[in-house]
């Protein structure tokens, strides 16, 4: 229909006029409508990320409830759980407000649209005489479902902000794991990380040359150095020094388990590792499996893992192999911490690794209970290669009174040195101690014999 001003449209000019309105009306709240889509998918993630948070705490409380008990520390573990759940309280709040915001918004578009926007366009024609009641009407209503076809995106706003802040954690999650699956690349972007692995022949045993770690940082202070650390096949050192020297981390970065630093690591060739650490966490799977790890329970006969079991002071469970629980508990409840020590001893003489580090992993046990440790390992690993932690300053001694270890490595003002555990002596002094000669007499002595006759 014609429209007075605008005669040289023709009679087009109400359609051009409402063409006009909804390419207006409906880009400028598409605008209004992402900007709160994106506000509505900060806050989905913010309540992920907060109610993850209370998960995970509320998890690991479980775990730690009877230390918490122990230390009488209900209210602090209380006041935790009230920080967290505030944070989820006031990001639903804001989530909550946003939600009803932009529910007000659309109903407030949707009645504009529909009732002003649509009905703008004939009025003028309406008013001149020039389109009648029922056209006006027909086409104000035509204009309204154009605008309702063209704000799709206005009305799923809220599902794609849902569905992009869901997306953004999965996504997160793939690209953290697809990060950690080369881990020298992802260390290096945070610190420095060079260190290097290598096999030699066997004769040689373990290896390591210009050995430094640091914390976390491109400047950071190396806080351990070695510069040539050699350990023969068949030898027993135990590592030594004050707590936070770096002795754990000194074990972790040869078996690859610290990110950052530099050096040498040369493995004995077709040599496997074992690495018992000071606090066993159990998985909930059968006795026999736990004996048997890392391998499969299918590796192993059950008469081998019994006899295991057996050497290491756990015969009394041989008849549970086949179990996951006991008395309706899993194993990481059943067993104490010395019983878990003795279990790592099952799987040690289970796999007969060339290669075992041992990071206080007697650290449960009774003195008596340390002895039969390592005379377990000594028993049925002959040929294995053992670098220990301990905080004692001297290592245990079997029952008949001989050495477990042969030598120690002592760090000290942050750096690693080996030496014997017992320093040699002259062949000369270890005949005279082991063979010593008559003693002769002395001069007054032999006089007085002489008078006497």
């Amino acid at each position: 229909v014609e429209v007075k001003g605008l005669e040289f449209l023709g009679g087009y000019g109400t359609a051009v006029l409402a063409f006009l309105a909804v390419a207006i009306y409906v880009p400028l709240n598409t605008w209004i409508a992402v900007k709160l889509g994106r506000l509505l998918e900060r806050l989905n993630v913010r309540m992920q990320q907060a109610e993850g948070s209370y998960r995970s705490e509320l998890i690991t409380f479980l775990r730690r409830s009877f230390h918490v008990a122990a230390s009488h520390g209900e209210d602090v573990q209380k006041s935790m759980h009230d920080r967290l759940y505030v944070d989820i309280d006031k990001t639903w709040g804001r989530l909550n407000i946003v939600n009803t915001s932009y529910t007000s918004f659309e109903l407030i578009y949707n009645f504009v649209g529909a009732r002003i926007v649509a009905y703008a366009p004939g009025l003028l024609s309406f008013i001149h005489n020039r389109l009648d009641y029922k056209g006006y009407i027909t086409g104000s209503e035509m204009v309204a479902q154009l605008i309702s076809q063209c704000s799709w995106f206005i009305h799923v706003m809220p599902a794609i902000a849902t569905l992009r802040a869901n997306s953004q954690r999965v996504t997160e999650l793939a690209n953290a794991i697809e990060n950690v699956q080369r881990p020298r690349e992802f260390y290096q972007q945070t610190g420095r990380s060079d260190f290097s692995y290598a096999s030699q022949n066997p004769v040689f045993g373990l290896t390591i040359q210009k050995l430094e770690l640091a914390h976390q940082g491109e400047d950071a202070t190396p806080f351990l150095s070695a510069a040539n650390l050699r350990f023969r096949r068949g030898e027993w050192t135990f590592l030594k020094g004050e707590s936070g020297c770096g002795k754990t981390s000194l074990i972790k970065a040869i078996n690859g388990l610290w990110p950052y630093g530099r050096g040498t690591i040369v493995f004995p060739e077709g040599v496997t590792n074992f690495y018992a650490a000071q606090e066993v966490k159990l998985q909930q799977v059968s006795l026999k499996q736990l004996v048997c790890l890392p391998g499969s329970e299918n590796d192993h006969s059950d008469t081998q893992v019994a006899a295991a079991l057996h050497k290491a002071g756990l015969g009394d469970f041989i008849e549970h192999l086949a179990d996951e629980s006991r008395e309706g508990k899993i194993w990481d409840q059943v067993l104490s911490g010395g019983q878990k020590q003795k279990l790592v001893v099952a799987r040690i003489i289970l796999q007969q690794p060339g290669l075992l580090f041992l990071d206080e992993a007697t650290g449960a046990l009774d003195p008596d209970g340390k002895i039969a440790f390592h005379q377990a390992i000594k028993d049925n690993c002959p040929n294995v290669t053992v670098i220990s932690v301990m905080h004692e300053a001297v290592p245990p001694r079997s029952l008949s009174g001989e050495e477990f270890y042969h030598s120690v490595v002592a760090i000290a003002d942050s750096v690693a040195t080996k030496k014997p555990l017992a320093p040699s002596l002259p062949r000369e002094l270890t005949t005279i101690l082991t063979q010593p000669p008559r003693p002769t007499e002395d001069k007054w002595l032999r006089f007085r014999r002489l008078k006497q006759k």
